[in-house]
């Protein structure tokens, strides 16, 4: 019983599970992080090797010292190795922290959690990436200000309604689409954030007796949903539920 106790002790002040050195504790406390960088990164979309550095990079839990490969789906995949540390208990509340590299792996195929390969760390500084494009601005009030005003009996005229929308000297990166039917004329003005799959997107309805600038939900600006199109902005489709 006393053997018992005195192993249980030990157990208690360096926090090791039999078998494991603090320094493997403080290794797997570092894998851990990249584990969880590795989670938060890969989502299955097709992304280039720099963006996969950049990303990792922008969590600011590791640092990124190599990438290679094309992109996520493409040949290998995407390989990007980072360094991070982990600590732990040695002894009597004794801390020690080490520095390791891990290797890990993007790919379509790749399995989520998978535990990341410990490599060498590479020579030199961590690998320092350019500011993502920036996303011009959509000015939905300066829109709304810009519009004709059609009196309730009349009918929107599309000539006007574009020369409203001219005014506003927009980003050229931001795409404008026009539609009319019945007297009613719909407006889009929209463009892709670089990380986002959804668009940025803001429609207007210009019709007898009323101008409405909106933007749809998220949901209706994904890929394939019709948020963002002039039909809409004619005819809007009733929120999602």
């Amino acid at each position: 019983m006393r053997r018992i106790a005195i192993v249980l002790v030990g157990l208690l002040i360096t926090g090791c599970v039999p078998g494991t050195s603090p320094e493997d504790e403080a290794t797997d406390a570092a894998r851990e992080k990249a584990r969880r960088v590795l989670n938060v990164v890969y989502d299955g979309r097709t992304w280039s090797a720099q963006d996969v550095g950049h990303l990792a990079a922008d969590l600011g839990k590791v640092e990124v010292m190599r990438v290679s490969g094309v992109s996520t789906g493409a040949g290998d995949g995407v390989r990007v190795v980072v360094r991070t540390s982990g600590s732990a208990f040695e002894g009597w509340g004794n801390e020690i922290t080490v520095q390791r590299c891990f290797e890990l792996r993007f790919k379509g195929d790749a399995e989520r959690d998978e535990d990341p390969r410990e490599v060498p760390c590479p020579q030199g500084e961590p690998l320092k990436f350019e500011p993502w494009p920036k996303t011009p601005d959509i000015p939905p009030e300066r829109l709304e200000k810009a519009l004709p005003r059609v009196p309730a009996g009349g009918a929107a005229d599309e000539a006007k309604v574009r020369a409203a929308v001219a005014s506003l000297r927009l980003d050229p990166a931001i795409r404008v689409e026009f539609m009319t039917q019945g007297g009613v004329v719909g407006v889009v003005l929209k463009v892709k954030p670089y990380l986002s799959e959804a668009l940025d997107c803001v429609l207007a309805r210009v019709a007898p007796g009323r101008t409405s600038v909106w933007s749809p939900s998220r949901i209706q600006r994904m890929p394939g949903e019709g948020g963002c199109s002039a039909g809409n902005a004619i005819d809007p489709m009733p929120p999602p539920h």
